[in-house]
């Protein structure tokens, strides 16, 4: 595992504030006197009660387990996961925020690919490091991250992490486990590998055992905003090792994720069958949008999320679709990056699928392919 501060590997003094849930279970008996916290309080929340019912009043006076222990196990026996490999966050993007604050301090350098997911870029200069972006491998068949040149630029540049989003965002494209093992042994000692696997359960091979161990050096990021449908509540998971995950505790919030969020994913976890015909009928749709819009000439990429990527021949006519779609009340997803400007990202929703729904970027491609 790569080191680099000796106090986030020290003991450390225990967590001041275990929370409700965690003493429960160490005393293994049930509180129901709580006169020290403020989860005691007194509040009526009549109006709360009204509205959203009596089960919100409990969820909104009580902290989330800080251990979120009744979810870890949930997806472990899901997924088959340790239990102890997993913390859970406020989704993804927190996560994200975490593995750079527990293990890339300012002044330290980390590598992306050039118009991969914009927010690990985002949060990585605000908390001062240096950022190095490597070119996507760009050919007739695709558009994926570069892993060779991922790693030829982490040992140039001695940098301290290296992030690569599996699933890609905004390419769909997916990378094997084989090719993840083999990027990690290619990257410095000291470098950890920052895996966002927002979009993993779309894949034809989620499950497979090499995606349920945590990994050395590794910091795997996954949420249920897609294939549970959770966006709002904002909930999502590290597989790490133990001894990663401890590290990333020290410099966690408590309770971000608060128990209103928990007991949805919980309830959600409860019914596997709706998540699996979820994740069924999303990949379903994917690939009618896929053969809907090659039939209209499109190069859309390969995709192994709940999104299709269509290539348009230049920046300039992607940016003019995307402004005349969003004119119309329609919101599909361009990216930001210079390097990838030429994209249009559109989410498998049914939405997507009505005819003339996206008529402005059919006439668009229709009109191309005149030109050709």
């Amino acid at each position: 595992m790569p080191r680099f501060a000796d106090h986030l590997y020290s003991p450390g003094p225990d967590n001041p504030f275990p929370g409700l849930a965690a003493l429960q279970r160490r005393l293994g008996h049930a509180i129901p006197h709580r006169l020290g916290s403020n989860e005691g309080l007194d509040m009526p929340h009549t109006a709360l009660r009204e509205h959203f019912g009596e089960a919100m009043a409990e969820h909104v006076t009580c902290y989330g387990d800080a251990e979120a222990m009744a979810l870890r196990e949930r997806l472990a026996r899901r997924h088959g996961f340790d239990v102890d490999s997993l913390l859970v966050d406020a989704g993804c993007d927190s996560l994200l925020a975490l593995a750079l604050r527990t293990v890339a301090p300012t002044g330290t350098t980390v590598i992306a690919s050039a118009g991969t997911y914009p927010t690990f870029g985002y949060f990585a200069r605000g908390q001062g490091c240096r950022l190095v972006e490597v070119d996507y491998r760009e050919n007739e068949e695709g558009l994926a991250p570069n892993l060779d040149a991922l790693a030829e630029a982490a040992r140039r540049e001695n940098a301290r992490l290296v992030y690569l989003a599996n699933p890609d965002n905004p390419t769909g494209h997916r990378h094997e486990v084989d090719d993840v093992a083999r990027l990690r042994v290619a990257l410095p000692e000291d470098c950890w590998l920052l895996l966002d696997e927002a979009y993993h359960d779309f894949r034809d091979d989620a499950d497979a055992p090499g995606f349920t161990r945590a990994l050395p050096g590794v910091i795997r990021c996954r949420t249920l905003s897609k294939a549970m449908g959770l966006a709002g509540l904002r909930v999502g998971y590290a597989i790490v090792e133990p001894e990663t995950r401890a590290m990333m505790q020290k410099v966690r919030i408590h309770y971000a994720v608060s128990s209103l969020s928990l007991a949805a994913a919980e309830r959600v976890l409860d019914h596997p069958a709706e998540i699996d015909r979820h994740l069924r009928d999303v990949i379903a749709r994917r690939e009618r949008l896929t053969a809907h819009f090659r039939a209209l000439g499109a190069d859309v990429l390969p995709s192994a999320t709940n999104f299709i990527a269509l290539r348009l021949p230049s920046a300039e006519l992607a940016a003019r679709v995307h402004a005349r779609l969003l004119d119309e009340g329609k919101l599909t997803a361009r990216a930001a990056h210079p390097a990838l400007g030429h994209l249009l990202r559109i989410t498998a929703v049914e939405d997507a699928l009505v005819p003339g729904r996206l008529a402005t970027l059919e006439a668009a491609l229709a009109k191309g392919n005149e030109g050709e």
